[in-house]
């Protein structure tokens, strides 16, 4: 006999680690939200109006966006609000799929869009003789358990070890009785609620085009699995607005520059960029004189309007004589950071005759990157030269100027 089918897909989290006020479902992969994704696979398996979607109401216009033209005409069933938790928004995607009266039901994470369709046959197949099935993937990597002081106490055997994906399957009153007794708690997938009941539970192959979108990062590895498709930010086209409502938080982008000399005095290296580059001179300040990192100190304070380097560390107190110039880079990062912002990306020039700059820029580059705690491929460092002209031409010292770009929240009126 043929088993009724019913899929909860889970899009109410706000993806505080992906780092982007678009929460991840709303991101596209190719011209499809990953939630578009996981809705579309789900209606090879069941009728759309057995397809539960729970969301977070503060969203409705990028949910509308998504998959608005599915509901109604389209035959999905309109999406239900989650809660404070996934596990209650599990929950509350059970009980509106009560009146579909369901044999199996079908959990599933909207920021898992490559689900492959064997997976779920997999799944489903499990339950015949089952009360729960998960998919999983084999772990390769060697697992070591550490103790609060990260001293590893022992490795743990990985052949017995799966990584769980989801959808994870189940017999719907099953599943539901076990959310309904322990609503309130939070454990870390559906399949544990069953185990915490003695239920067992099996696991069958999964498959790496599932894993789940968890940093930006992880956009274009998934969307490698998707044929002829790149993953894209979903920004609004010159013909389209961004849905916005009063209340939500977006981004807003903000740009920040910045200029500073030093003269060269007696020495053997000069610091530039956070690397000590070998000179017949050293440059002359009160700190380090780092003016490759002075001048993207101010860039980054200019983008959140937060005053110069010399409100921030006065060359006239003597607890910056000699000071390294990292510290004044990371207080500026510190600031954006304390504003929930992020640093988008920098540039530096470095405009002198000598010392050469190129053989180092990747090394400074590196350094900024780390300073700044962002990847490398928002740091940029070149060189110029004044073709002999001005003071950085008869070499009696170092220019530099900087940008900088961040994005900072904003609650819109």
């Amino acid at each position: 006999m043929n088993k009724k089918i019913s899929v909860v897909i889970v899009a109410a989290g706000s993806g505080s680690r992906f780092g982007d006020p678009l929460p991840k479902q709303y991101h596209q992969i190719g011209d499809k939200t990953l939630l578009r994704h996981c809705v579309e696979a789900f209606m090879h398996f069941c009728p759309p109006a057995h397809i539960q979607v729970v969301y977070n109401a503060d969203h409705q216009a990028w949910l509308d966006a998504a998959i608005g033209d599915l509901v109604g005409s389209g035959g999905l069933r309109p999406a239900v609000a989650g809660g404070q938790t996934r596990q209650q928004s599990v929950l509350n995607g059970l009980r509106a799929l009560k009146d579909a009266a369901p044999d199996h039901v079908l959990i599933h994470d909207a920021a898992r869009p490559g689900i492959d369709p064997d997976v779920i046959k997999r799944v489903l197949a499990a339950l015949a003789d089952c009360d729960g099935a998960i998919p999983g993937i084999t772990v390769n990597d060697t697992i070591k358990q550490c103790d609060g002081h990260s001293m590893i106490t022992r490795t743990i055997p990985r052949e017995t070890l799966m990584r769980a994906q989801t959808p994870q399957g189940f017999h719907f009153k099953t599943i539901l009785g076990a959310h309904e007794k322990f609503a309130g708690q939070e454990m870390t997938d559906d399949a544990s609620l069953l185990e915490q009941l003695g239920i067992a539970v099996k696991c069958v192959a999964g498959n790496e085009s599932n894993d789940k979108i968890t940093r930006r990062d992880d956009l274009s590895r998934i969307g490698e699995h998707f044929p002829n498709k790149q993953a894209a930010t979903v920004r609004p086209r010159p013909d389209q607005e961004t849905p916005t409502m009063p209340g939500m938080t977006t981004e807003e982008f903000r740009s920040g520059t910045g200029f500073d000399v030093h003269r060269f005095a007696p020495g053997d290296a000069c610091m530039l960029c956070g690397v000590s580059v070998p000179h017949h001179a050293r440059l002359e300040g009160h700190s380090d004189a780092d003016v490759g990192l002075h001048a993207l100190t101010d860039a980054i304070l200019g983008a959140i309007a937060a005053g110069d380097i010399g409100q921030h560390f006065p060359p006239s107190d003597p607890q910056w004589k000699g000071a390294a110039s990292d510290q004044f880079l990371k207080h500026a990062a510190g600031l954006v950071a304390k504003r929930g912002g992020r640093i988008v990306n920098v540039d530096v020039t470095l405009i002198c005759e000598r010392p050469k700059i190129g053989p180092h820029t990747a090394a400074m580059r590196q350094a900024v990157a780390d300073i700044l705690a962002i990847d490398i491929d928002r740091v940029n460092v070149k060189a110029t030269t004044s073709e002999r002209l001005g003071f950085t031409g008869r070499e009696e010292g170092i220019a530099a100027q900087a940008s900088a770009s961040i994005a900072v929240p904003v609650t819109l009126s």
